[in-house]
């Protein structure tokens, strides 16, 4: 999966855009060549390895919610003694925002947990909590998601507005919806969304998991590498 990811960055500017922090990404992925959008894109950093494509937003970086840093970690750990009670829960620190997992925990304290979360967070107006895959997201009140990463990074790269550009996004989670909608209404570029089953979807279309997706990846770069042969 790395050498494809590689390949097609080689020939296009490629993110990966996630809701864990820039490090632990940068840490999993371990490719230069790539932008780095952690937080849910709250923290935005450019390659450190320049690619074929040559680009002034190397060095980009983007960090809208610096200021909430501090609440941010006082949450964290207000969090992390709530759910010692609860067996399987998990809140993981993303800098810029808070995920609580729950994909450990039996299904009959999903609500407890639920509820223990929304306690703590009535003491935090300025933060906001949404769900994603079994896990509950805990972010600052921000007009910021990855759908603004997404049109962030475009612009930076000098494609806003720009008629000869495809934006393909692909992803597997409900916080993936908004960069969907994001490409559904500029009418340009794709999203495509990864599931085993049938959802509603603002994406243009579908993998059924991750290893088609490797395919569809590995696909491109060969088609890039005809056209430019």
């Amino acid at each position: 999966m790395r050498e494809a990811v590689r390949g097609v960055a080689q020939h296009f500017p490629t993110a990966i855009v996630s809701g864990r922090c820039r490090d632990k990404v940068f840490n999993f992925v371990k490719l230069e060549e790539l932008y780095y959008a952690g937080s849910h894109g709250m923290d935005i950093k450019g390659p450190t390895k320049v690619s074929n494509h040559k680009s002034s937003a190397d060095e980009v970086l983007c960090q809208p919610a610096t200021e909430f840093l501090p609440v941010i970690q006082e949450v964290y750990e207000t969090l992390t003694a709530k759910m010692e009670s609860i067996p399987g829960a998990m809140v993981e620190n993303n800098k810029f925002c808070l995920s609580v997992h729950f994909r450990c925990v039996e299904e009959a304290e999903w609500d407890v947990l639920g509820r223990e979360v929304r306690a703590v967070l009535h003491d935090y107006p300025k933060l906001c909590l949404t769900k994603g895959r079994k896990v509950l997201e805990i972010r600052p009140s921000i007009e910021w998601d990855k759908g603004y990463a997404l049109k962030f990074l475009l612009k930076s790269l000098g494609y806003a507005g720009r008629g000869d550009v495809f934006p393909i996004y692909i992803g597997d989670d409900r916080t993936d919806e908004d960069a969907f909608k994001v490409l559904r209404n500029m009418g340009q570029g794709i999203g495509i969304l990864v599931t085993k089953f049938p959802k509603d979807t603002s994406a243009s279309y579908s993998l059924r998991e991750p290893a088609e997706q490797l395919l569809y990846i590995v696909v491109t770069v060969a088609l890039v590498g005809l056209a430019s042969s």
